[in-house]
């Protein structure tokens, strides 16, 4: 069983400081995906195991679909351990798009992949984009869950900011449940500090 928070620490990708987050919201932590995934061996097993846990559910997939720039590492590594295709959405003029050629089936069965599951307001918009090409979503995925939204085998539920389905599965390796703050009430903003954006959006 992978402890995924000690795969983090180990990365230097569990980050503590006070973070500026997509959502425009504060928190204390930041998870820095990229620094786990740097490791091709660390992102190939964690890949795997994320595999395991889709087949094990029965869900057919015959392509990954991640919206980038986060989501494609994550993305391509579990449609190679799925034996998938893989394609990425990216946004042109703040719109989630299929360009580069990518193209999907009527009816082929879609898994959208992120590296890190907040709200999903991203896995959201990808997942839109290609069931507009007539694809079929048939779950979402990602490497670790920020707690708002309940992932399979997980005893803890969805938090009304959540944006997935609550009847589509969404399988991740762990939860991080951070505290999150409004920026207009954000504590650290209180004791005088600067939130700062250490993400892929912004910098």
């Amino acid at each position: 069983m992978i402890n995924l928070e000690e795969v983090y620490k180990k990365a230097g990708a569990l980050l503590e400081g006070h973070f500026l987050l997509s959502s425009g919201n504060h928190s204390q932590y930041y998870l820095q995906s990229a620094k786990v995934l740097e490791d091709t061996k660390v992102a190939e097993m964690l890949a795997k195991e994320l595999a395991i846990m889709i087949r094990e559910a029965g869900i057919k997939v015959d392509t990954v679909c991640a919206p980038a720039l986060g989501g494609i590492l994550a993305g391509y590594e579990l449609a190679r351990a799925l034996d998938a295709r893989f394609i990425f959405a990216e946004r042109v003029d703040k719109v989630m798009t299929l360009r580069r050629g990518f193209e999907v089936r009527e009816g082929e069965n879609v898994l959208i992949c992120e590296d890190i599951i907040t709200t999903a307001g991203s896995a959201l918009e990808a997942a839109k984009t290609v069931e507009e090409h007539g694809a079929n979503i048939v779950a979402f995925a990602a490497l670790a869950n920020r707690g708002f939204c309940k992932r399979n085998g997980s005893d803890k539920e969805a938090k009304p900011e959540c944006k997935l389905p609550k009847d589509m599965p969404f399988f991740a390796l762990d939860d991080f449940d951070f505290e999150i703050y409004e920026s207009e009430n954000c504590p650290l903003c209180v004791d005088g500090s600067e939130a700062y954006k250490p993400g892929s959006r912004g910098n």
